[in-house]
């Protein structure tokens, strides 16, 4: 298992797998009191969290399923990428898409976070690409 700098400045949980196959965490709001989202709007949320990536990994910030359904909260910019040398708050970028307001409390689970490995890649730039079946097929050229 990957071991993961985190400096936590709320009172909260540090996030954790919820289930032995969970591949997301839980993020909690680090609010102090709570914080109104009206409809269509978009607040940055803290989490008093703080990590440090080793390079190769990016950490993806992504929406809460039972938020989305049930509430119509979900997460702009998603997934969201921390960075490996990233070591500023993690924040987390939430809209409402419903037609009431919503409430964000201290400590409410507000978003997932997927720890990944990613490669970064150097361009070999050519005048032609090996042609494949698919070819140039791009949206909906399955059908539906």
């Amino acid at each position: 298992m990957l071991q993961v700098k985190i400096i936590n400045k709320s009172k909260h949980t540090i996030p954790a797998y919820e289930t032995a196959f969970s591949a997301g965490m839980d993020i909690r709001a680090n609010t102090g009191s709570g914080i109104i989202i009206r409809p269509m709007e978009r607040r940055l949320i803290p989490t008093g969290l703080y990590i440090e990536l080793p390079p190769g990994y990016e950490a993806q910030v992504r929406p809460r399923s039972g938020l989305a359904l049930k509430n119509g909260i979900s997460i702009l910019n998603s997934p969201g990428t921390i960075d490996a040398d990233y070591r500023g708050e993690i924040q987390v970028l939430l809209i409402n898409f419903s037609t009431e307001n919503f409430v964000i409390n201290d400590g409410d689970r507000i978003a997932q976070m997927v720890v990944a490995s990613c490669i970064q890649v150097n361009w070999d730039e050519v005048k032609i690409l090996t042609d494949t079946l698919r070819g140039t097929g791009g949206y909906g050229h399955t059908g539906l």
